[in-house]
């Protein structure tokens, strides 16, 4: 056991963030930790690394054990270059470095020569001194800083490059390369995947893969905690739940504990209903009085579940208010920079979007996604090229530094400063859907979380109606569960998606096509993330085995035999993309099928209940919901009769 948090219990005020919450962390284990926004992960992380003191409860570590944590704010001194901040992880060990430094200059000192016995002395210090740095991994520092930096995406970069000069992303990658180049028997980190390039990202989970210390992590990225973590830990209601397995694994389990909640508590209830009967029809009669009173006495003595609920979720739908034309986008040989003066950051990119695409733009950090996307909305002018949008089109942009929210208004001016023709009552529904409800929308925007200014912002591109939304980043400071709903959302959206994310689900779920953007153009690729990844594989393999195949036959046949094979490979991974994208449709329609059945059966049993039954307003709504399910499985069963033929 390294750590062993017991009974934490922390308040901010009256308000509990934590309750008796409890966790054992064990050598390599893998722990992911989630929850909705303000659930206290990162309030609970910050007491494991002694950073912030609880109320109450305890945290029991040895005292050699060496943390490593990383806060989602980076922490570094701005004026540090980056070899002094990678420095600065060994300060121990250059100790030891500059102490040898001193006793080698000893040892080549004549003086020091001169008396024999004191000379042997000084070697065998030295020897001492030199095994001792040896143990402490002290000639492979450099080596480290030089193998983490490059992973990091450091490789490019002077060493003499000030911290004050690099993004915010760059200074939380440089705090995550201090942090793993020191190689702490604990890792607790908080959101490390934020602003991280995919690249960047692949690397980091091969390298937690081969860690060889435990490690808590903090994190909304789902694909991230599938290839890092073997068990999961939820906040929820301040308490905190384990369970074993991946992120993907832990919702299976998650779904399967809830139903088994509802069922022990429609159990209970109907016991509890049949002896009350029982009680009811029997307590008067001569006969049967002392039994209706034992009954009586056993339903006193009943420790009564509770009915089982999740916490409330936003709910929202994006929809267009009308179609645009078939070719909704043409770009030709862009090339744009963020600023005036600043070279650009890319050159000679094209694509088009045809209506209903959804267009993923991938690419490394710098290399100009956001900068392309600000130019396509007409907020930057472009270098070169052309931008042309085809007739109908109305424009969502959802920008993910949320510079068009005033930080003076409240929730509620801000979005009724944009639509004020809607009544008030509509606007407060909808920030409802958002999870504004009560006094939240008397909140000014300058004091929400980034959470909830991301749910501002997308509650007035809800209301946008847009038949093209361009997207930057959109589930950046979402929580897991925000991020499915928008997927949803987003999957429902019968208009145009051009968007930039380094969410890998996001990308899956979303994306039929894929942009990758670099300093020089862009390449395409038809299907999503997993697709276009698979996709480079291929092409890589049979580049290789193509040139092994010239290389031992250099005649010109040989070469126009290798060009035949490019095509006819072509069009069969062009067939076997197609065939993959109908066959995602078609377990998307089964799916669908699937959850709309089981939402009936639901609404359908709720409907008779006692309570609901003699409930009109109540029952309508139920039967409301209803309906609007049932006409659902008509369309999925028509869609997925389709995609069958």
């Amino acid at each position: 056991m390294l750590l062993q948090a017991s009974g934490i219990v922390k308040h901010y005020g009256v308000t509990p963030i934590l309750e008796g919450v409890s966790l054992q962390i064990g050598e390599r284990d893998r722990i992911g930790l989630v929850g909705v926004n303000g659930a206290g992960k990162s309030t609970f992380l910050k007491i494991l690394a002694g950073e912030l003191d609880s109320d109450r409860g305890s945290v029991s570590k040895p005292r050699e054990l060496k943390i490593g944590y990383l806060a989602q704010n980076s922490g570094l001194a701005p004026q540090l270059t980056i070899q002094e901040v990678m420095n600065d992880a060994f300060g121990p060990l250059l100790e030891q470095e500059r102490a040898l430094g001193r006793l080698e200059a000893r040892i080549a000192d004549p003086s020091e020569q001169a008396d024999a016995a004191r000379y042997e002395a000084l070697l065998a210090q030295y020897a001492d001194a030199n095994d001792r740095f040896r143990e402490a991994g002290g000639f492979e520092m450099n080596n480290r800083i030089r193998a983490v930096l490059h992973g990091m995406g450091f490789g490019g970069f002077s060493r003499d490059t000030v911290v004050s000069s690099l993004s915010g992303g760059q200074r939380t990658r440089l705090a995550l390369a201090r942090l793993l180049v020191v190689q702490p028997e604990l890792l607790l980190l908080d959101e490390p995947t934020n602003h991280l390039d995919i690249d960047t990202l692949t690397w980091l989970e091969q390298y937690l893969r081969t860690y060889s210390g435990a490690m808590v992590i903090v994190s909304h990225d789902r694909y991230f905690l599938d290839a890092t973590v073997s068990s999961i830990v939820e906040i929820e209601r301040h308490a905190a739940t384990r369970y074993t397995g991946n992120y993907t694994r832990f919702m299976e389990l998650k779904a399967a504990d809830f139903a088994q909640q509802v069922k022990l508590y429609e159990q209970q209830r109907k016991e509890i209903q049949r002896m009350e009967d029982f009680i009811q029809k029997n307590i008067v009669r001569a006969t049967t009085t002392r039994r209706a009173q034992s009954r009586r006495n056993a339903l006193e003595r009943i420790e009564r579940l509770e009915r089982p609920g999740t916490l409330k979720q936003a709910s929202f739908s994006f929809a267009a208010e009308r179609r645009t034309g078939k070719d909704v986008l043409q770009v030709y040989d862009a090339s744009a920079a963020p600023g005036e003066g600043i070279s650009p950051l890319f050159r000679h990119v094209g694509f088009e979007a045809k209506r209903g695409e959804r267009i993923a733009l991938l690419g490394p950090n710098g290399v100009g996604k956001t900068t392309l996307l600000r130019a396509l909305v007409g907020q930057l002018p472009l270098a070169a090229g052309t931008i042309r949008w085809g007739t109908g089109v109305q424009l969502g942009y959802y920008d993910q530094e949320q510079r068009g929210l005033n930080p003076a208004n409240t929730v509620l001016e801000e979005v009724w400063s944009q639509y004020p023709t809607l009544p008030e009552a509509e606007i407060r529904t909808v920030l409802g859907n958002f999870l504004f409800s009560g006094e939240d929308v008397r909140k000014t925007v300058g004091s929400l979380s980034g959470g909830e200014k991301a749910r501002v912002a997308l509650s007035k591109l809800m209301l946008m109606k847009a038949n093209v939304l361009v997207l930057d980043e959109p589930t950046n400071h979402l929580d897991l569960w925000s991020r499915e709903v928008l997927e949803g959302a987003l999957e429902e959206y019968d208009g145009t998606l051009l968007f930039v994310s380094h969410d890998r689900y996001f990308l899956n779920r979303l994306a039929d096509r894929v942009v990758e953007l670099g300093p020089d153009g862009a390449a395409h690729f038809l299907g999503n993330y997993d697709e276009m990844v698979a996709k480079k594989r291929e092409l890589e393999e049979w580049a290789a085995a193509a040139a092994a195949s010239v290389g031992a036959n250099s005649s010109g046949g040989a070469a126009q035999a290798a060009q035949t094979s490019v095509t006819d490979y072509e069009a069969d991974k062009q067939a076997k993309r197609e065939e993959r994208a109908k066959q995602r449709k078609r377990e998307q329609a089964e799916a669908d099928i699937s959850r709309l059945e089981a939402e009936i059966a639901a609404l359908e049993e709720e409907m008779a209940l006692p309570e609901v039954c003699t409930d009109f307003v109540r029952l309508r709504e139920v039967q409301g919901k209803l309906e609007e399910r049932q006409q659902a499985l008509e369309v999925a069963f028509a869609l997925w009769e389709s995609l069958m033929e």
